[in-house]
């Protein structure tokens, strides 16, 4: 497939957008863009989990033994397993008669494209995930639906701040006809997320996804889901190149002459990783009540997804 560029003397000073999804879920997660995978075994790199633990009490003056505790740290590994690229020739042609604003016609794109993919790869991890609470709903009862997820993040002790319910096209629906939603521009958010965020719900900032199943709801606090992204190195023989940030995610393009074809070649690449935070401890199935272990090697708990709660609509058979 041959590029196509429209030529100048055609383009007035005003461009309309292209019916291209807007990249807002990566905004929504946890990012790290600067650890160090150098070296590191299978590319993975591993995320920190403070130790849990309870302290003790004892009667003053009463001479009684005081108990020692251990501190055990749990990590989350997250493995950078992904090269999203493009690779994009340009002729000198189109060089030198099509194009007017190399950064505008030829990068802009080719990062969208990256980003819209990063933003694709985060939405599966959420799809794919073994939730603790992973619950059906008709959305007969939305406010109900939110209170359900508000209690069951209160007793796993989820941060209350920057929880998110990422929300389908249905379910976006129904919730602008709620009548306690914040105005979304007292935000103060970024303005694409902006036009996305529709309010607050019960703490929880409700934000639309067409990614999403259309009667899919996925509550989070951003920790729940770690992305980490990586710049490659531009190489020693690129005559031109960089390797830096677009959109918050580390991207390198450089640009290259092939030999073969006496043209230049245009290419960037993202490496990503995507993950879960799963906490270990135990929860109480009948009032889903999560306590954290102390002991990574107590036999009753187990590593729980617990950070978010998933709903979707029943199957029908």
């Amino acid at each position: 497939m041959a590029n196509a560029f429209v030529k100048p003397e055609v383009v007035r000073n005003t461009s309309l957008g292209l019916l291209e999804r807007s990249v807002v879920v990566p905004r929504l997660v946890w990012r790290d863009g600067v650890g160090d995978f150098a070296g590191a075994k299978d590319d993975t790199i591993s995320i920190r989990l403070p130790a849990y633990a309870k302290a003790n009490t004892r009667v003053l003056r009463s001479g009684s033994t005081r108990t020692k505790s251990a501190l055990q740290q749990r990590k989350v590994d997250v493995t950078l397993d992904t090269d999203i690229y493009l690779d994009v020739p340009v002729t000198d042609e189109q060089m030198e008669l099509d194009i007017q604003n190399f950064g505008a016609e030829i990068i802009a794109p080719m990062m969208s494209a990256t980003a819209r993919t990063i933003e694709e790869r985060v939405v599966a991890e959420m799809q794919g995930a073994t939730y603790a609470h992973d619950l059906e709903t008709d959305y007969a009862d939305l406010k109900g639906m939110f209170a359900e997820a508000r209690r069951l993040m209160n007793q796993a002790n989820v941060p209350m701040e920057g929880r998110v319910a990422l929300i389908g096209s249905n379910v976006d629906a129904e919730m602008i006809q709620l009548d306690n939603l914040v105005k979304v521009n007292e935000s103060g958010t970024a303005s694409t997320l902006r036009e996305a965020t529709i309010g607050r719900v019960y703490g929880f900032t409700v934000v639309t996804s067409p990614l999403l199943n259309p009667d899919e709801v996925v509550f989070f606090h951003p920790t729940a889901f770690p992305l980490v992204t990586r710049a490659p190195k531009v190489p020693s023989g690129a005559p031109w190149g960089s390797s830096g940030s677009f959109a918050g995610f580390a991207t390198r393009v450089v640009r290259v002459l092939d030999p073969n074809e006496v043209e230049d070649r245009v290419i960037t690449d993202s490496w990503i990783g995507t993950g879960i935070t799963t906490d270990f401890g135990t929860l109480d199935a009948v009032t889903g009540v999560f306590e954290p272990a102390e002991d990574l090697a107590d036999v009753a708990a187990s590593a729980l997804f617990v950070r978010a709660v998933h709903f979707d609509a029943p199957v029908i058979p």
